[in-house]
């Protein structure tokens, strides 16, 4: 037995099942840049930055630096009860860099799911209202509020929260509304069908990711979200965009929501802002976030270890100036994936801003059916031909690789993903092998 096999064999009899999302046998043991190592020394191309969190790459020098430095002296280890020039500075800078109105406060916490989680509660105490809109197969967090509001945990069988409104998140490869232009009708029907529920002035908080990622890596037509925040205002009801997955950078843009040329009234942030350290955070107005006291505890939130991390993370964005690296990057990337398309007809849709692309995956393209079966055995197969990739929303490739991927890289994943979905489309993946590893 392999020291990689030994090791999964050893997971499997002692991490709970309920946190493993499992794709394919890998055990690695380092990691460089862009590329993960597994035991053994083969090198993978990460085309998945664990979920977007290791977005700055694995071991960048200046993330090095900082954890080593914050982790000799450190000045306690949170910030629930004592403030240290980190914890401070972090929300400083995290406020320069995100663009609002009037006085504004920062809330950190350790990942996605507590920042959106606190902000749901704290705009509910503000309001005084009840009811929250979120949308079918959206994501916002694994436990608490988050969670029972997230469509894809609902989907899958969760509780949903009492109170919440699943809204239909607008999709230009998949309208649901018919016309002349069904893209355009499409955001126009889900935009009336929240305003209807806006209309019962009940309604404490609407929460929008700006690209759905979970559901689908789902791109929403151009104005959809500006228009959405126009309605918030009409009727007087905070709108919190959740960027943890898709914002700081990877879409080419600092924010994702600047893709619309609008400002949120709240925003949240996690993954990539911790470099792979748990740290989330959210900004918004300080009438919603400033209370009440103790509300919202975590012990060793706003730790000095973290925050240091945090504004390491928000230089190293600007100072690297990462955004641009990931517009020119994505546009490469995306350029390659079409090239396959004609060859393939197994590619329904290439899609994405920056460094978050989707690659929808169908059984042809005249009918545009999802296939699942096809997109587990895909990402199987790249695995054994070197890159990690995951899938979301059943048949959607989710490629979200390290900001710092170089041209090189990218070219290199496009070969590899080329060649996966052939092997995979001509039947020369194993359903035995891929069947442990069903994902999601």
């Amino acid at each position: 037995m392999t020291h990689a096999a030994s090791l999964l064999e050893r997971d499997a009899k002692v991490v709970a099942g309920i946190e493993k999302l499992r794709f394919f046998p890998i055990a690695v043991v380092a990691g460089e840049g862009s590329w993960l190592i597994e035991d053994g020394g083969r090198r993978l191309l990460d085309l998945s930055a664990t979920w977007t969190a290791c977005g700055l790459g694995h071991g960048h020098p200046k993330i090095t630096e900082a954890i080593t430095r914050a982790a000799q002296r450190p000045a306690g280890a949170g910030g629930l009860s004592a403030v240290h020039p980190d914890s401070v500075g972090f929300a400083e800078e995290l406020l320069a860099l995100t663009p609002g109105d009037g006085e504004r406060r920062v809330y950190f916490g350790h990942a996605g799911t507590d920042a959106n989680d606190v902000v749901l509660r704290a705009c509910r105490h503000a309001t005084g209202r009840r009811r929250i809109v979120a949308f079918k197969l959206g994501y916002h967090g694994g436990m608490g509020v988050a969670m029972h509001v997230s469509g894809v945990h609902i989907a899958a069988g969760a509780q949903p929260d009492a109170g919440l409104y699943l809204a239909t998140y607008p999709n230009p490869f998949r309208p649901h509304a018919d016309g002349d232009d069904p893209v355009a009708a499409t955001a126009q029907a889900s935009l009336a069908e929240i305003e209807a529920e806006l209309a019962r002035g009940d309604v404490a908080c609407v929460m929008a990711e700006p690209i759905l990622s979970d559901g689908g890596l789902i791109v929403p037509p151009k104005g959809f979200l500006k228009a959405l925040g126009e309605l918030c205002r009409k009727y007087e009801t905070p709108l919190a965009v959740d960027e943890v997955k898709m914002g700081l950078g990877r879409p080419g843009l600092l924010h994702c929501f600047q893709l619309d040329d609008m400002v949120p009234d709240i925003v949240t942030f996690g993954k990539v802002i911790g470099a792979g350290l748990p740290l989330s955070a959210a900004v918004g107005p300080k009438e919603i976030l400033d209370g009440p006291a103790a509300s919202a505890l975590l012990t060793t939130a706003g730790n000095p270890i973290c925050t240091a991390v945090g504004r390491q993370v928000l230089r190293t964005l600007v100072e690297e100036d990462l955004p641009a690296r990931a517009h020119a990057a994505g546009e490469r990337f995306m350029a390659g994936l079409r090239e396959l398309m004609p060859a393939s007809d197994v590619i329904g849709d290439v899609r994405g801003h920056g460094l978050a692309i989707g690659l929808e995956l169908v059984t042809d393209r005249a009918s545009m059916t999802p296939d699942h079966k096809l997109t587990q055995k895909v990402v199987y197969r790249a695995f054994e031909l070197g890159a990690v990739v995951h899938y979301v929303g059943g048949n959607v490739l989710e490629i979200t690789p390290p900001l710092v991927i170089t041209d090189r890289e990218v070219d290199q994943a496009v070969d590899i993903l080329g060649r996966a979905i052939a092997d995979a489309a001509a039947g020369r993946v194993d359903d035995e092998k891929v069947a442990p590893f069903a994902g999601w």
